[in-house]
């Protein structure tokens, strides 16, 4: 594709655009061919930008207006081949983006200025980082990004949006949109790498005495416990698939309906239709007690990442969360080789389990210079004071001790 100033065209509000492209707002998922879509998407891609994710999203009524998340996917095209595209929402509120900015609206609520709707740029209900600028392999990425946020801004002065938020971006595309004009915040979430281990036994062997103990104690649990906890994958669930997926959903809503601030974002429908289509993305890990299923996780991988996504439990029993929701896996991971567990959004617990801190990505631009400057400088001294905890974290972390045992080949 041609890029470069000379060759773009200004529209009417006077953005620019890549000549003989043609960026179209799309108000359902399914308004673009899944093929096309689909073939946008790369290596950094996680199963939750598939097409079949956000469908199931919006064919649910999960997505809506009716919800708060109203589809406007961008999508830049060349004549019917789709370039890139950018899932897209405008949002009346913040529950369930994950984007943390409840300050900045209740300040704008308090100066006058109006906060909601924004767009965000993002997968609903998905504190999970990956692809957001989804680009075509051959075109060119800067040119594209350009449009895209240019036909974000555009679409936000449309619709009387306060912003553009791009949530959960890779740390390459965040630096991809600070150049293009969006401040760049930082946040962590507690993610396990895996260091080569080779074995549970090598990877415990890293903690520090007393950690190691902790854990070791709390595994063992299950087994006295008479706790079968086993992952349901591959052909098997896909074989069963509508079961599993009940099964996830009635777990998940277990968990919900406890919570006094728990939401049921996700409905039967949902599950219903993801684990019809997907099957071989997803996995349960289910707990049983005397045959009967008591506690479970909903997972979603791929070869190199398997990310957490929600746990339930109709009995309660001591470290069934822990066993159920993070050691079964990152014993998993070390069996099959998968080499990072992303275990969900916050859960400093985690850190006595092996995980560490790990940065996570947004992008702001705001359309009104009373909002677009104090929040611009916040975030900047907000990536200061977050860089420094996390390197006190990392130089003083009683957790990992001694380096791995790596696994060798052959």
């Amino acid at each position: 594709m041609a890029s470069g100033a000379e060759e773009c065209e200004r529209t009417a509000s006077g953005l620019r655009y890549p000549r003989q492209m043609e960026m179209k707002v799309h108000h359902a998922i399914d308004s673009i061919p899944e093929s096309k879509w689909d073939a946008l998407l790369d290596a950094e891609a996680t199963p939750f930008v598939r097409w079949a994710w956000l469908e199931a999203l919006e064919a649910s009524g999960c997505a809506s207006a009716e919800n708060g998340w109203q589809p406007c996917h961008l999508a830049l095209w060349r004549g019917d081949r789709l370039i890139a595209a950018a899932p897209t929402y405008l949002k009346e509120g913040s529950d369930g983006d994950f984007s943390r900015d409840w300050a900045w609206a209740d300040a704008a609520l308090r100066a006058g200025i109006a906060y909601y709707p924004k767009l965000a740029v993002t997968v609903p209900f998905t504190p999970v980082t990956g692809r957001r600028l989804l680009i075509a392999p051959g075109e060119d990425r800067a040119t594209c990004v350009r449009a895209l946020m240019a036909g974000a801004r555009e679409l936000a002065v449309e619709l009387r949006a306060s912003s553009v938020h791009v949530l959960f971006p890779t740390a390459g595309e965040a630096l991809e949109l600070e150049a293009a004009g969006l401040a760049r915040r930082v946040a962590f979430q507690y993610h396990w790498r895996n260091e080569g281990y080779a074995d549970p036994e090598a990877f415990l062997a890293c903690f520090s005495s007393k950690k190691r103990n902790q854990a070791k104690r709390e595994r063992a649990a299950p087994g006295e416990q008479g706790i079968l906890i086993r992952t349901i994958r591959g052909e098997e669930l896909a074989a069963d698939r509508h079961r599993w997926g009940r099964a996830a959903y009635d777990l998940h809503r277990s968990t919900v309906d406890k919570l006094m601030w728990g939401r049921r974002w996700l409905n039967g429908a949902f599950y219903d239709r993801v684990f019809a289509r997907m099957p071989e993305s997803l996995e349960v890990v289910a707990a049983t007690r005397d045959g009967k299923l008591i506690a479970g996780a909903f997972n979603v991988g791929t070869p190199s990442h398997l990310y957490g996504r929600y746990w339930g439990c109709f009995e309660e029993h001591p470290f069934l969360h822990f066993n159920v929701c993070l050691y079964h896996s990152i014993d998993e991971c070390i069996r099959r080789g998968v080499g990072m567990f992303e275990g969900g959004a916050g859960g400093e617990h985690k850190i006595a389990r092996g995980f560490q801190p790990a940065e996570t990505w947004s992008n702001h631009l705001f359309l009104d210079a009373r909002l677009e400057k104090p929040i611009r400088a916040f975030v900047a001294a907000e990536a200061i004071e977050r860089a420094a905890a996390l390197d006190r974290w990392r130089a003083a972390s009683p957790i990992l001790k001694r380096k791995p045992v790596v696994q060798q080949d052959g």
